[in-house]
């Protein structure tokens, strides 16, 4: 008996912000969601600084610029 598998692409392609949260899309149309209480330099961050995001590590990661 088969299964039907999609590829994944864990790859980032999007990335957006709420008071609360931190959505993250990828490549392969899936979206993770987490409360940005997870991670308190996002938190404590402007949304000026939010927004200013770039993609690392081959397209698996993210990071605010200039705050490595």
């Amino acid at each position: 008996m088969g299964i039907l598998a999609l590829t994944a692409d864990e790859r980032v392609s999007s990335v957006s912000f709420t008071d609360e949260s931190l959505s993250v899309g990828l490549m392969d149309g899936r979206t993770i969601t987490v409360p940005l209480v997870w991670y308190p330099k996002l938190l404590e961050a402007t949304e000026a600084q939010r927004n200013h995001w770039e993609i690392s590590g081959g397209g698996y990661g993210i990071h605010l610029a200039g705050h490595r």
